[in-house]
């Protein structure tokens, strides 16, 4: 069983308090930076002084790249089977 620990995130300039892996630290830590980077470079580009349109903003941003990132695993898992179709093929034709 993994070892629980306590840290506190700073999202959106608000501190939130968690309970996580020990193991699974850095990567939420990074998570919470990236979140971070994304509100500020919106804020920066884009007039928008109402938080939560900036949250919104953000939320759509990573969602868009959750489900880039599932369609090119998609696009990856279709080839591989072509490729190992076409292996079959040669391997049975070599015989």
């Amino acid at each position: 069983m993994t070892e629980k620990i306590k840290i506190k995130l700073n999202v959106a300039g608000r501190v939130y308090p968690l309970t996580v892996d020990a193991d699974r630290e850095e990567v939420i830590q990074r998570a919470a930076r990236k979140a971070q980077e994304v509100i500020k470079s919106l804020e920066q580009n884009y007039a928008v002084s109402d938080k939560q349109d900036v949250l919104a903003m953000s939320l759509l941003q990573f969602a868009t790249r959750l489900e880039d990132s599932k369609f090119d695993s998609r696009q990856y898992d279709d080839s591989l089977e072509k490729l190992k179709l076409m292996t079959t093929i040669v391997e049975k034709e070599l015989q």
